[in-house]
Formats: C-alpha cells, sequence, structure tokens
C-alpha cells in the first residue's frame, strides 16, 4: 500500500545560492542574506547523528591558552599592515577584493616580494595570467627575490601541491574564482567550486600555521562575488578601492578577527608600481598663492585617519532651461540639499537659475556628513565670486534648518588641520580641546558661517539691514567681541 505521506528523505530541500541557508520549502527572498530569487531546490540531507569521538586536544583553562600563536608578522608595507592591525597573523585567512584594474595584483605581488625570505619563503600562485606576465610585472615594480615562489595553475589539487613541494609561510592565490577542484561539479567561480577551494585553503592554512591572501573578485554594484559564505569562511576581508583615473588607492578593512575594521590604508599607483602614504592630504590639496573663489578645505575621517580635503565649486549662466547640477567625489543629494540651505536660510537667491559645478581634488570621495559646512562655503564662495581666507578649513554637519551640528572627532581634525599649516577653523560649539596657536571660531548655523566671506563683486546673501533684522550674530573672534553682550563663540 502506498504511503500516505512522504518521509523526510524524500521531501524536497531548498537552499540559498548566496549565503548557504537552508529551508523545507521555497521562498522568494532569502531571510538570512535578504538577497531575491536565490533560494533553490536541492537534495535533502540525510539526517544523521554523529556520536561522540576522540578530541584531538584537550580543553585547557583559557589562561592556559598560548597567545604567541596568534602574533602578528609585519608584510613589508606600512599601510597594509595598519589594517590588519599589525601584520599577518600566522594561520590567517585574508580575502582581499576589488574592481579590476584598481592594483590588486601590483599590490600583492608587492607584499609577496617584501614578505620572502630564507626563513619565511613565499607563493605566489596566479590564475589569471601566465608566470611569463607576472615575471614582467615584477620586474617593472622591482619584486623580484629568491625566496619568492610563482606558479600559474587553475586546479585545486595542483594548488595544494606546490604546498608540499615550497612549503611556504605566506600563500597568495590571484584569484579565488579562477581555481576549481576535479571532483565538484560546476565551472570556476561557481558556489560550490568557491567554496571547496575556500575551505580547502583554509584548512591548509591553519594545519601549516601559513598566512593566506586571497584575491576576489566584484559584482557590477561593488559587492564581493561569489556565496557570502565565503566572507564568512575567511578570517579578514579587505576592500580596495579608488578611481583608475587618478592615483589614490584605499584600502578598507570590512572584517577583522585580530584587529580593528576602522582603519585605512592609503597608497599611491605610479608607472614603478603602488607606494603607501604616510601622509596623504597633499593629494587632496591644491597649491596656490593666493586664495580663489568657489574653494574650501575640510577634514575627513577614513576610519580613524584625518585627511585634509578641498571641495571646489563653480556656478554659471546656464544656457537651458534645467540648470545643470554635476558633481564628482561628492553626494549629488547632499550638494543639493546645501543649495536649498543657502537658498532658503542663507538667502542667496541666485543659485536656482544658474549651472553649478562641485568636486573634489585628488579623486577622493567625501561622503560624510562632516563635510556639508566646506560644500555650503564653497558654493557661497562661488556664487558671491569672493574667495574665502587663507589658511581656513571648515568641519560641520549642516542640517534643513540652516543649524550646524556636532561631528565626531573634532580633535583630531584640528589637530590634523594644525600640523598641515592652517591657522584659522570653523566648526559646531564646543570642539573641545583646540590647537595651540589655532584660531577657532564657533558657527551656530549657516549664517553665521558665511560672514567669513568678504563683500565681492556679487552678494553672497541678503543687504546688511536685511541680515540684522534677522538678528543674526557675527563671526567675530572672541578678542573682537569681548565687550559684546551676546554673539557667537571663537576660541584662539
Amino acid at each position: 500500500m502506498a504511503a500516505r505521506t512522504k518521509s523526510a528523505k524524500d521531501r524536497p530541500s531548498y537552499r540559498c545560492t548566496e549565503c548557504g541557508w537552508t529551508t523545507a520549502k521555497w521562498l522568494g527572498r532569502c531571510p538570512e542574506c535578504q538577497a531575491w530569487g536565490t533560494v533553490e531546490e536541492y537534495g535533502a540531507p540525510a539526517v544523521r547523528t554523529t556520536a561522540a569521538g576522540r578530541v584531538s586536544t584537550a580543553a585547557l583553562p583559557i589562561g592556559q591558552v598560548d597567545g604567541r600563536q596568534a602574533t602578528a608578522r609585519s608584510t613589508g608595507v606600512d599601510e597594509l599592515d595598519r589594517v590588519l592591525g599589525g601584520g599577518l597573523v600566522p594561520g590567517a585567512v585574508v580575502l582581499l577584493a576589488g574592481e579590476p584594474g584598481v592594483g590588486k595584483s601590483t599590490l600583492l605581488l608587492d607584499v609577496a616580494a617584501k614578505a620572502a625570505d630564507e626563513a619565511h619563503p613565499t607563493l605566489y600562485v596566479t590564475g589569471e595570467e601566465s608566470a611569463s606576465q607576472v615575471r614582467l610585472r615584477a620586474d617593472r615594480i622591482g619584486a623580484l627575490h629568491d625566496h619568492l615562489y610563482l606558479a600559474a595553475e587553475t586546479d585545486l589539487s595542483a594548488v595544494l601541491g606546490h604546498l608540499d613541494a615550497v612549503k611556504p609561510s605566506l600563500l597568495i592565490l590571484d584569484s579565488v574564482q579562477t581555481v576549481a577542484s576535479p571532483e565538484i561539479d560546476g565551472a570556476p567561480g561557481g558556489m560550490a567550486q568557491v567554496r571547496e577551494v575556500a575551505g580547502a585553503l583554509i584548512r591548509a592554512s591553519k594545519e601549516r600555521g601559513m598566512s593566506t591572501l586571497l584575491v576576489g573578485h566584484v559584482t557590477k554594484d561593488g559587492t564581493i562575488a561569489g556565496p557570502r559564505l565565503l566572507e564568512h569562511l575567511v578570517d579578514v576581508v579587505l576592500h580596495f578601492e579608488g578611481d583608475r583615473h587618478a592615483r589614490l588607492r584605499l584600502v578598507r578593512g570590512i572584517k577583522n578577527r585580530y584587529g580593528a575594521t576602522d582603519e585605512v590604508g592609503c597608497f599611491e599607483l605610479t608607472d614603478e608600481g603602488i607606494n603607501g602614504l604616510a601622509d596623504p592630504s597633499g593629494l587632496f590639496l591644491t597649491r596656490r598663492a593666493a586664495p580663489v573663489p568657489g574653494t574650501c578645505l575640510t577634514v575627513t575621517l577614513e576610519g580613524k585617519r584625518p585627511l585634509v580635503a578641498e571641495v571646489q565649486a563653480l556656478t554659471v549662466d546656464s544656457q537651458i532651461p534645467s540648470p545643470r547640477r554635476t558633481t564628482s567625489g561628492l553626494e549629488t543629494s547632499r550638494v543639493s540639499m546645501m543649495l536649498a540651505v543657502l537658498e532658503q536660510r542663507g538667502r542667496i537667491t541666485a543659485l536656482g537659475k544658474r549651472d553649478i559645478y562641485s568636486a573634489t581634488v585628488g579623486g577622493v570621495k567625501l561622503s560624510e556628513p562632516a563635510a556639508d559646512l566646506a560644500i555650503a562655503l564653497a558654493l557661497a564662495s562661488a556664487a558671491s565670486d569672493s574667495p574665502l581666507p587663507k589658511n581656513l578649513v571648515a568641519i560641520g554637519e549642516v542640517g534643513l534648518a540652516g543649524e550646524v551640528r556636532r561631528v565626531t572627532g573634532v580633535q583630531r581634525r584640528l589637530a590634523e588641520a594644525h600640523r598641515l599649516g592652517f591657522t584659522h577653523a570653523l566648526v559646531p560649539s564646543d570642539p573641545g580641546r583646540i590647537p595651540a596657536g589655532m584660531k577657532v571660531t564657533e558657527v551656530a548655523d549657516v549664517g553665521e558661517a558665511l560672514r567669513v566671506l568678504p563683500r565681492g563683486r556679487k552678494q553672497a546673501s541678503e543687504e546688511p539691514s536685511a541680515r540684522a533684522s534677522r538678528g543674526g550674530s557675527s563671526g567675530a573672534s572672541r578678542e573682537e567681541r569681548a565687550d559684546a553682550p551676546r554673539g557667537g563663540d571663537t576660541r584662539r
């Protein structure tokens, strides 16, 4: 007699191809990784019970565990060590992802040459290029070393064979999506292949105490290609980013089991290779003999790292009914918001019918709200054709009511600006400790910040009588307003 219901073994199961989450019924959207259309049917796993077995090592009190095994070893590249938290830990697996042509292979080849020595040989496995192509790049950037071994393989078993022959302390695989196992069905780069290759290399790294650097591809929206499970398996996830038309490259930590994830490494890509930048602020500034209208400097925080950046704006008469709004390195929505605030709160009415172009210098991208005040001042300076005072930086978030809000890390930002020679800063109220010799003006709203603009050939806002009727306070220094009963606060 036929069974009335299917047994658990015969019931279909479903698995997400992105993160590996399983369920007993089909869903259009994976509840684990929130991806659409990734839940597919596969054979239901058999229910098994695992009996207790022999343990490999006895459990110890946590105070008796030897922590020296997790001591980081420098890669020879200071900026990469900064992001990794001091260097590579033996047995750690690092995934470095980035867009094509950003410089991933160049950076890792330089790391391989600097990390190789007699006691720590390095194996560089390339699956995208031939060995001769990598050799030509090594000649160009000076990455030749007697203990740097090179192999061109796309077979997982061959890669594991090279590990037995070379016994490296550092393995670099470029890239994990190009290597496949003959025992697993599917093309290289598929979910099953990436999981098998990554799992085999992670096991080999942990058993040998070998550090591993894996290069990963990214999709068109910037996320790491392949199953999301890959990011969970590795110890460190780094993202290598930068505009291919600019020299600046940034390495950001997304996941780090051995350190913080709020550090950023800065590099400069040249014809001779890639170099770390201990002081990258010079790339984001334009050296001029005299101030120019439409420019303002700010200090942004990339992780814990303060960087001085320059915002530029240009306004011209529009020849079309709908004026242009073009941005580069800035968020279009924030620039549009600053235009609305300047028109409504700053009484600058000439912006609505003009073409407006705004950009940053050096390819840096400013997305944090702390750059709002610099954007607003650059736009107001361009509209009035009046340059801002020399050696001035502006820091603060601007709200829709025109208020200037406090931001994090003001003291670090001011210290970096003072180190680079800037003498005057516009900041929100209560900035904290101020560097000696630096003049800091506290502004409560965008109207007070606009007082730093000289009266140029065009009016940046309404006439003084109209401003006086609103009761706006002056942005003069504390010494100049010592006898005034009220007004903005300026600290020296």
